[in-house]
């Protein structure tokens, strides 16, 4: 049996796809995945590049595995995801033992790549953009998580100035309605009771079927008529597009999550300008302030860029107190890194590192904190909470996550993996809380 090993790097729309390359595999050519890299026939990197460590680490870890090529030329070693769409040949000249390169939207030729490269002994190169496609020629999904991801988008057309998703995505493309809820209902029979929606812009989504044009509050309607689903997540969401019939959703539909991911970059509306982003910390405020009240038990948690250029001490203190305005639960905050080809890469005035790395330090313990008092103020509580395995941390126990996407670890039998039990939150540590079982939900 042929084995296949993906190293994953970036957002959950690759996690998705890794997983979609796996299933292409194994639906042709009877691969099977492995966490073992020296085991594998096959390695992949799914490759992320919208910061620069993360690209640059793609081709560090090739340099690991050039090794195993060397000892075993039948070994076959390739490279997708955004990486692979932006770098198409420099990769080959920075790695010329690497096989395949492929883009986010030709993981379904995987495959044939892989068979050309072996017939004509030749690296082979597919970074084009085909639509749909891709979701045409995956196989039907098959799992026995009791979640799982359903990718209802391709790529973005907002064009902010610091973002490459564009460019080694595509455009904004929706797959059709119909096929989405096909596929969630296939998982959904499986047993699957957790399903997220992905998009780059997942609010964004909007498709044309005759005469009646589907948005993503109308999308959410349907899912959450699917048999079996007990919740619904989506990611990753944008401001420009959260709706008043997105809002409602959360008034309406019990299934969706007490959870948004929703990226702000920052507090200053001259950043957020110069960012491109479409909206003003007014209507970011806005958005928030009806979501809670659609859904008072609701957290938000969101995306921040500090030191883009032109941000100014007061423009970063506009970001602060955002953060305190809005009572974030739980954040990701990066540094901002120029991405070749982007628009904010030729802007002057870039912010010494020393005071990124100064305003990164700041914000992130101020979003700690919050995430922090957040999870105190759950302690004592019960919560239902679906049990999604074995604990990474400590094998002895039981992990899963609470409505509002807490990560509990508890001590119980395996036969609850697969359902939502009801737990009380004992202890909030800086990442997860613990808890023990009160009854079965």
């Amino acid at each position: 049996m042929k084995k296949v090993y993906v190293r994953t790097f970036g957002c959950q729309m690759n996690e998705y796809d890794s997983e979609k390359m796996v299933d292409v595999l194994r639906a042709h050519d009877g691969y099977e995945k492995t966490e073992d890299v020296k085991e594998a026939d096959l390695i992949l990197f799914n490759t992320c590049s919208v910061r620069e460590k993360a690209q640059e680490k793609v081709f560090s870890d090739l340099g690991r595995v050039r090794h195993l090529k060397e000892a075993n030329p039948n070994v076959m070693i390739g490279v997708g995801g955004c990486v692979a769409s932006q770098e198409g040949k420099v990769i080959l000249s920075r790695a010329p033992y690497v096989d395949v390169v492929f883009g986010p939207q030709t993981i379904h030729r995987l495959p044939s790549l892989l068979k050309e490269r072996r017939k004509v002994g030749k690296a082979q190169i597919d970074i084009s953009f085909p639509e749909v496609e891709k979701f045409d020629n995956l196989p039907t999904p098959i799992t026995t998580s009791q979640s799982a991801m359903v990718s209802i988008m391709e790529g973005c057309s907002k064009y902010c100035t610091f973002c490459v998703v564009p460019y080694t995505r595509g455009e904004e493309i929706s797959r059709p309605f119909e096929d989405v809820l096909v596929e969630v209902a296939t998982l959904a029979a499986q047993g699957v009771k957790e399903i997220t929606l992905l998009g780059q812009n997942v609010n964004a989504y909007r498709y044309e079927q005759e005469s009646e044009v589907i948005e993503f509050a109308t999308l959410l309607d349907h899912v959450s008529d699917i048999p079996g689903l007990e919740r619904i997540r989506f990611s990753t969401s944008h401001p420009k597009e959260f709706s008043d019939a997105l809002i409602a959703s959360y008034r309406n539909l019990p299934k969706l999550v007490d959870h948004v991911h929703l990226p702000v970059q920052s507090g200053s509306n001259k950043i957020l300008e110069a960012m491109k982003r479409g909206y003003t910390r007014e209507d970011y405020l806005s958005i928030i302030k009806d979501l809670k009240a659609a859904r008072g038990s609701v957290s938000i948690s969101s995306d921040f860029i500090v030191g883009f250029p032109g941000e100014t001490d007061a423009d970063f203190e506009d970001t602060m107190s955002l953060v305190d305005e809005v009572g974030f639960d739980g954040s990701y905050s990066f540094m901002y890194s120029p991405r070749p080809g982007t628009p904010a890469a030729g802007l002057p005035e870039h912010v010494p590192l020393n005071i990124k790395k100064e305003r990164l330090s700041r914000l992130q313990t101020k979003l700690s904190q919050n995430a922090s008092r957040h999870s105190q103020l759950m302690v004592g509580g019960e919560f239902d909470v679906l049990v999604e395995g074995i604990s990474k941390k400590d094998p002895s126990k039981l992990s899963g996550r609470t409505n509002n996407n807490k990560v509990v670890n508890f001590e119980g039998q395996e036969r609850l993996i697969g359902h939502t039990i009801k737990i009380q939150v004992t202890e909030a540590l800086p990442n997860s809380l613990r808890g023990i079982v009160v009854t079965r939900a």
